[in-house]
């Protein structure tokens, strides 16, 4: 539909990217990769929090360095949680053909009725990617926040759908 706003925000997305990453867009062409969620666990062993966080997520990595993530799953409080991320990964290794990247994951949650009573906010976690040919995981440290967030290594399996 002509100047709606979905269409909009995708020209503008692919104009960023265009712009701000042009040598290494041209070296890798977007892939996509789909995960059903994640699973965490938590440091505080002694919990009842939900470990099997179901749910459904994608990530476009643009280039070797860049990726964008969206997704929805049922937090370890029992709630749904949405989240928006830009990860960046400016550290590689490849391991018996396994590509490693390690960096950093920003960008905004929801639906942790401890914290801003289920309100979105802003978070930054350190990530470590692991991925093969058509699979992946990613891995992230959750940090322990008293009375609000317990912390946690949140894993994430993913499929290359493209």
């Amino acid at each position: 539909m002509p100047g709606s706003p979905l269409k909009s925000l995708a020209l503008a997305a692919m104009t960023l990217f265009g712009v701000a990453f042009p040598a290494e867009a041209a070296e890798l062409a977007p892939q996509v990769w789909i995960n059903p969620g994640m699973y965490s666990y938590h440091f505080n062993r002694h919990s009842d929090y939900r470990e099997n966080n179901i749910g459904l997520g994608a990530e476009i990595l643009v280039t070797d360095d860049h990726a964008l993530l969206a997704g929805s799953f049922i937090n370890s409080d029992r709630q749904r949680s949405r989240y928006g991320l830009y990860e960046w990964r400016p550290l590689h290794w490849q391991v018996s053909g396994v590509k490693l990247s390690a960096g950093i994951a920003a960008g905004v949650f929801d639906g942790y009725p401890r914290y801003r009573n289920g309100a979105a906010f802003a978070a930054a976690l350190p990530l470590l990617a692991a991925e093969g040919e058509r699979f992946g995981v990613n891995l992230a440290l959750i940090p322990n926040i008293p009375n609000r967030l317990s912390g946690a290594l949140a894993i994430q399996l993913k499929l290359r759908v493209w």
